[in-house]
């Protein structure tokens, strides 16, 4: 059964497609969530994606990639964790991993995760093209769409369309990367 499918079934409230959905996805998601988080609190923001993935199911549009979908609710997750606990805890997460006092995650995986992302990244065009910018200023940065727009001096449904555009290039460019898989 493919992720689509699954995502379904969990729409319609089978449980047993969500622990499907969390064995596949979990172990990805967890190595890219340690390059953000103390490892603590991986399997924290891992519980609140899928509880969040199970209310939202009803929500989710097959034409773009499943693992895409999850990774935008790992990241908003991961956010809201930090957010909550305040601008000293997103200072440390910001810390290189290596410091005194933090977890550090298997370099291995680190390295392939951030490879992942770099190659799909590249895919959104050189640096300063539109979906570059709008992926800077919105995914890197943080920053709202009305924030975006006023930088970029555009108005907020383009950059609306250009963050859709360069989510839709990332996912073509991670599913290449990691063989199709997702």
């Amino acid at each position: 059964m493919d992720d689509d499918d699954l995502v379904a079934r969990v729409a319609a409230g089978d449980d047993a497609a969500l622990r499907d959905l969390f064995r596949r996805h979990a172990p990805w998601l967890a190595v890219r969530l340690r390059a953000v988080l103390p490892a603590a609190d991986v399997e924290d923001v891992l519980q609140e994606t899928f509880l969040a993935a199970w209310r939202g199911a009803g929500g989710y549009r097959p034409q773009g990639s499943c693992g895409g979908w999850l990774w935008g609710i790992a990241r908003r997750q991961a956010a809201l964790l930090l957010r909550r606990r305040g601008p000293a805890e997103q200072a440390r997460a910001a810390l290189p991993a290596d410091l005194p006092g933090r977890d550090a995650p298997d370099p291995a995986e680190t390295a392939l995760a951030r490879a992942d992302l770099e190659v799909a990244v590249a895919a959104l065009g050189p640096d300063g093209s539109p979906e570059r910018e709008v992926w800077r200023l919105m995914y890197e940065q943080d920053r709202p769409v009305a924030e975006v727009a006023e930088l970029l001096g555009v108005p907020p449904g383009t950059v609306k369309s250009r963050a859709h555009r360069a989510r839709r290039l990332l996912r073509a460019a991670l599913r290449v990367a990691e063989g199709g898989t997702r």
